[in-house]
């Protein structure tokens, strides 16, 4: 493998990782940790299974169609593509909103300035990237840098812990506890809403795409995942030490009283560096991937890309600076976030199977399958978050 396709396959599975590493990502592995204890070792395991399945789906249907998930949709039924877009934009906005305000709580952690002057410091330099003019090679090393940082911070809380290793191994095979509620939210935190599609939409920009770069692009789909999942599993250890030597967890902030039960003060420190980094490259991502999925609409949106960028981002920031997450909104809107990957998923299983977008390549039954089966469970609990959603605006 050449070493500028290698940089370009790290580089893309670095950004949808840690797309995928956000504030709600150390959140939600915390609670379900706390939840289920060692048993949850088995959810992490089966969500891995059914992630690889999603973007290994995903990504090698864009390469080998060399378009975006889009533009593919829009050849499936005219106008899908525009729908898919509309969901990816405002979910994406959602979320990053949330980004940003968790970005201002990791400066305030670490420097004790306010949350609303870390998130604008934050969103500018997020902004920042996208200002070089080499953004996409910029954006690949900051998630590269950042990701390992979170990685190995979070190994020393993880030591420091104690963890009852031998015990979460074996409930990971045999749990007393199967919470199927668990393993879709932790699938849909991971490859659900624009997340997925952050490291396939970033090879077609690099140019790796068709067929012959499939072998490259299933190893790079299953790389993000494993760089995710690696996290994850690093922090439900953490997490079950803790909670394993009798400690309650902060119910305002359950990874923060994480980190501090298991290193003190130091542990705190880190655990602002790690929320810091997962939240300020997912602002990276989100931003990126949401652009992505409406610059092809029209030339002006293609060539003014990189400031569309922009201006997704400091809507975001200028949002939570000046108003405050607005929470009635964002539940609602967030909730579509759970819809776009049945919906995209479904999409791309029907262009695999059709020769005018995929030409001569064959897609695997079993792929087809697998990811039809996650379609269902997907949009099942999808549907349900955005009911369960819809009174909360009404309380």
């Amino acid at each position: 493998m050449k070493t500028t396709n290698r940089s370009i396959l790290i580089g893309a599975a670095f950004l949808m990782a840690t797309s995928a590493i956000g504030p709600g990502f150390l959140t939600q592995t915390t609670v379900f940790t706390e939840q289920l204890l060692a048993s949850f070792g088995f959810v992490i395991l089966m969500s891995i299974i059914i992630d690889i399945g999603a973007q290994m789906n995903i990504w090698r249907i864009i390469a080998v169609s060399e378009k975006r998930a889009q533009d593919i949709a829009n050849d499936v039924l005219p106008g899908l593509g525009y729908v898919l877009a509309a969901l990816v934009v405002a979910g994406g906005l959602a979320f990053n909103i949330g980004n940003i305000a968790g970005a201002g709580l990791g400066t305030n952690v670490l420097f004790g300035i306010s949350p609303q002057l870390g998130a604008v410091l934050s969103g500018a330099l997020a902004i920042g990237i996208f200002v070089y003019k080499e953004a996409g090679r910029l954006m690949d090393r900051f998630t590269q840098v950042l990701g390992f940082v979170m990685i190995a911070l979070t190994i020393y809380v993880m030591f420091t812990a104690q963890p009852p290793v031998g015990e979460a191994a074996a409930k990971t095979f045999a749990p007393d506890t199967i919470d199927f509620l668990a393993i879709v939210t932790l699938v849909g935190g991971t490859v659900g809403g624009y997340i997925t599609f952050a490291g396939g939409h970033r090879l077609i920009d690099a140019g790796l795409k068709g067929k012959s770069a499939l072998p490259e692009v299933t190893k790079s789909s299953v790389y993000a995942i494993g760089v995710a999942s690696i996290m994850r599993i690093i922090l439900f250890l953490a997490v079950l030490g803790v909670v394993s030597q009798g400690f309650t967890l902060n119910e305002g902030n359950p990874p923060a009283s994480v980190f501090q039960h298991a290193a003190g003060n130091v542990g705190y420190k880190i655990f602002g560096i790690v929320f810091w980094a997962a939240a300020i490259t997912s602002v990276v991502g989100a931003a990126y991937t949401s652009v992505s999925f409406i610059r092809t609409f029209s030339p002006v949106l293609e060539k003014n890309n990189r400031y569309l960028t922009i201006g997704f981002i400091t809507v975001s920031t200028l949002v939570f600076a000046f108003a405050g997450e607005p929470v009635s909104i964002l539940v609602l809107v967030g909730s579509v976030n759970g819809l776009i990957l049945p919906l995209a998923l479904g999409v791309m299983l029907v262009a695999a199977h059709k020769s005018k977008i995929v030409g001569t390549y064959k897609h695997p039954i079993w792929m087809t399958v697998f990811g039809a089966v996650v379609v269902v469970a997907m949009a099942y609990m999808g549907f349900y978050t955005l009911i369960d959603g819809i009174p909360s605006l009404f309380e």
